[in-house]
C-alpha cells in the first residue's frame, strides 16, 4: 500500500481561511480544514442539534488546522517550502507537522466533512456517496470530490455560485476560467445555460471536471472542458465569464478576458481575500470594468462586473 504524506498546518483560527487558500495552491488532491471556533452555532445550523461529542467540545477553539495530502510521487518538502514562504509573506504564525498516511485514510477523513449543502436559491450540491437527502425542488449537482479542486463548501465557490444563478438563461454561453473540478461549469448547465466551456492549465483538474460532468449527464459539445491557457485554447464570445481563482491570477487574466465578452456580458470573479480586494478593483477599473454587485462572506469577496 502506498503511503501519502499528510501536512498539518496549525494557525490562529482567525487566519485559517487565508492559510487554506495558500494550501489549495500547492496540491490538487483535496484539503480539509478543522475550525471549531463556532462549533455550537454550526452544529445547530447544519445538524439541528445542540448535543455535541465531548471530544469535539475539548478541541482548541483558538487554532485552525489545514490538512494537505501529498502523493508518493511528489516531494512534500517542496509543498512545505512554498507554504512557509507564503505564510511568512502574509505574516501568519504557524506550526507545520508531517506524517505518513494511507490514501484510503485521507480519503475517508476528507469525506466525513462533506455533506449535501444548499447554495443560493436554486442548487443543492450532493456528494455521490450520500443517498439520503431532500433536494427541496433544487437542481442537484452531483459531485465526486475525491481529488477535489473546489467542492462548493468554501466561501469563494458558494459566493460565485450565488452570483451565477442570477445571470444564467437558456441563451447563455458561459466560460469558466480556471475551471478546476468543474463545479461552476456543471452548475451553469444545471441552471439552464445553452453551453459551457471550461479551461484549466492542469490536466488532472480538467479530467475531474469531465468526470463531474458525466455524473450530471453532461457531455461534449455543450459541456466542453479544455486543457490549456485562455489565450491559446479559447475563441468566441461569452455572456457569462467566471474566474474563481486567486487575486494574482485574476489580475493577470483580466486584460485578456475582455476579448471574450459578448455585449452586456457579466464577469464574475471570486477567490479574493478581502486584503487583496483593492488590488483587484484597481485592475478591473484599469481594464474598463464596473463592479455592479459585491458579495462577501468571512473575509472572502466575489465581484460581478461589466464593461
Amino acid at each position: 500500500m502506498e503511503n501519502w504524506t499528510e501536512i498539518k498546518i496549525n494557525v490562529p483560527v482567525e487566519r485559517v481561511d487565508e492559510a487554506g487558500a495558500v494550501a489549495s495552491m500547492t496540491v490538487p488532491y483535496g484539503i480539509y480544514i478543522e475550525d471549531y471556533s463556532n462549533l455550537e452555532e454550526e452544529a445547530m445550523e447544519i445538524a439541528k442539534i445542540d448535543l455535541i461529542d465531548e471530544e469535539l467540545l475539548a478541541k482548541d477553539r483558538s487554532i485552525g488546522i489545514v490538512h494537505i495530502y501529498i502523493s508518493p510521487e511528489e516531494n512534500p518538502q517542496e509543498a512545505v517550502s512554498f507554504i512557509k514562504e507564503r505564510l511568512d509573506a502574509e505574516s501568519i504564525t504557524y506550526d507545520i507537522e508531517l506524517a505518513n498516511c494511507a490514501r484510503e485514510d485521507w480519503e475517508n477523513n476528507w469525506k466525513q466533512y462533506f455533506k449535501p449543502i444548499k447554495v443560493g436559491n436554486k442548487l443543492l450540491i450532493r456528494p455521490v456517496w450520500i443517498d439520503d437527502y431532500d433536494a427541496e425542488g433544487r437542481a442537484v449537482l452531483n459531485l465526486e470530490p475525491g481529488i477535489a479542486f473546489g467542492t462548493g463548501t468554501h466561501e469563494t465557490t458558494r459566493l460565485c455560485l450565488e452570483a451565477l444563478e442570477n445571470h444564467i438563461t437558456e441563451q447563455t454561453h458561459m466560460l469558466d476560467v480556471g475551471c478546476g473540478s468543474g463545479i461552476l461549469s456543471v452548475a451553469g448547465m444545471l441552471l439552464g445555460a445553452a453551453d459551457v466551456t471550461g479551461v484549466d492549465i492542469d490536466k488532472l483538474a480538467v479530467k475531474v471536471a469531465i468526470e463531474n460532468g458525466k455524473l450530471n449527464s453532461l457531455n461534449y459539445p455543450r459541456y466542453n472542458m479544455i486543457v490549456g491557457n485562455l489565450i491559446d485554447r479559447i475563441s468566441g464570445k461569452f455572456n457569462v465569464v467566471t474566474a474563481n481563482i486567486v487575486a494574482d491570477a485574476i489580475i493577470m487574466l483580466t486584460p485578456d478576458v475582455k476579448n471574450f465578452l459578448a455585449d452586456d456580458a457579466v464577469y464574475i470573479v471570486s477567490g479574493i481575500i478581502d486584503i487583496r480586494e483593492d488590488e483587484v478593483l484597481a485592475c478591473l477599473a484599469e481594464n474598463g470594468f464596473t463592479v455592479v454587485n459585491r458579495l462577501e462572506e468571512n473575509g472572502w469577496v466575489c465581484l460581478e462586473c461589466r464593461l
